[in-house]
């Protein structure tokens, strides 16, 4: 019997009971989505994470404050929510001669604040830094005009605003000259920030920004004002990053009279350094969630055996019958082998088919990001028709082994 032949007689097979058939690509069918499903989950988190940190600006350098190891116990702390980064040092860090592979400093502080304008009101990030922020984190601005020097030696009660924040306060009117009160401090809107973007993990146009002198003394307040949450750095160009790097870490250490770098009270993060961890996360995330979705690939294998075995039992006369004209163990293993692969291989087609569809659909329902990525679904089809391959070894076997008066002999 050709190949041909042994292909015809098996989609005949397959067609002459399409329940049996269909439940037993069901399993395959559903474990081939959720593969698909996951990984694409998994490259799109993954995406929109390097999105997000791209978008902090280009050649950046980020100093939180806070030891990301303890040096007593061994044990990761929280970097960032420490006090140790001051004003003081973003200052010492932009002074003529310091660190020359840096291009420029901005200082940052935040909080969480109700803005109203008239009747209107709304609650975003009050960002306090400094004018060199507009540079250092590649932002543009859409009218008006970004924080001076001036502004920031004179604690002006000056706001720009982030481009949702100025619509959800003025709507489609000109904010620029008008009057916002951060707090309970009247505030006059001097620029709009051009629109960057939002993802699932933050909104870079929803948030207001302040000199961070005013920001201290008007909104801040209390012991923590001189403090800041992190302090940006551009370095001159993507090759000097490593340079700026070293120079900014030997100047905070001499700041805050340290001896021993493992004992930095400050941690510094590139680009780089955040996407490889942000990479590393959304990858191991994805493995364990392709985990589980294999297990369900093998659950489809197992379904796949199972209905090939009844379906060998069911045809005992049929082998027989074949066996007895001529054809061959060969032969009848071969059936029974491409009918497991047929339906692996259905089941695999389908199983891309909602895979994809699901990828497509579910961004406009929730707020999630799916990247379908052709590789895993050619492979995710490829071992669906592995699987149908490998779990219908041994009902071919069986079938093959049968003895032709025995399965004549069965009713």
């Amino acid at each position: 019997m050709s190949w041909l032949e042994t292909l015809r007689t098996s989609l005949e097979a397959i067609r002459s009971h399409r329940l049996r058939s269909g439940l037993t690509m069901l399993g395959i069918l559903i474990g081939i989505a959720a593969v698909i499903l996951t990984v694409g989950l998994g490259e799109g988190a993954q995406a929109q994470v390097a999105s997000a940190i791209n978008s902090l600006g280009t050649n950046l350098l980020v100093v939180s404050p806070g030891s990301s190891t303890s040096t007593t116990t061994g044990v990761r702390g929280g970097s960032g929510s420490a006090t140790t980064l001051t004003v003081q040092d973003a200052n010492a860090l932009s002074a003529p001669g310091v660190a020359p592979d840096v291009a420029a400093v901005a200082a940052t502080t935040s909080k969480s604040s109700s803005l109203a304008a008239g009747s209107t009101t709304w609650t975003t990030s009050v960002v306090g830094t400094t004018p060199a922020w507009l540079s250092v984190r590649a932002r543009t601005l859409a009218e008006g005009r970004f924080l001076t020097d001036a502004d920031e030696t004179g604690e002006a009660a000056v706001t720009v605003l982030g481009a949702s924040t100025a619509e959800e306060l003025f709507g489609t009117t000109n904010a620029v000259g008008r009057t916002v009160t951060i707090g309970t401090t009247p505030f006059s809107v001097v620029g709009v920030l051009a629109s960057a973007g939002a993802s699932s993990t933050q909104n870079q146009d929803d948030q207001a920004v302040v000199p961070i002198s005013t920001a201290a003394d008007r909104l801040i307040g209390g012991s923590t004002r001189t403090s800041v949450q992190s302090i940006y750095l551009e370095a001159t160009t993507s090759g000097t990053l490593s340079a700026a790097y070293q120079e900014a870490n030997q100047e905070l250490l001499a700041m805050h009279h340290i001896t021993n770098p493992a004992a930095a009270d400050f941690t510094i993060a590139s680009q780089e350094s955040l996407l490889s961890t942000a990479s590393s996360v959304s990858q191991t995330l994805t493995l364990l969630l392709g985990g589980v979705a294999a297990i369900s690939l093998l659950v489809g294998g197992i379904g796949v055996m199972n209905i090939m075995l009844v379906s060998v039992t069911e045809r005992i006369r049929e082998i027989g019958l074949r066996k007895a004209v001529g054809a061959s163990p060969v032969v009848i293993r071969r059936q029974f082998m491409v009918e497991a692969s047929v339906l692996g291989l259905a089941g695999g087609l389908l199983g891309a088919l909602l895979g994809i569809v699901g990828a497509l659909l579910l961004p406009h329902l929730v707020a999630i990001q799916i990247a379908v990525s052709p590789s895993a679904t050619v492979v995710a089809i490829l071992t669906a028709i592995a699987i149908g391959l490998v779990f219908g070894v041994y009902p071919a076997s069986r079938a093959a082994r049968l003895a032709p008066i025995d399965a004549l002999r069965s009713e």
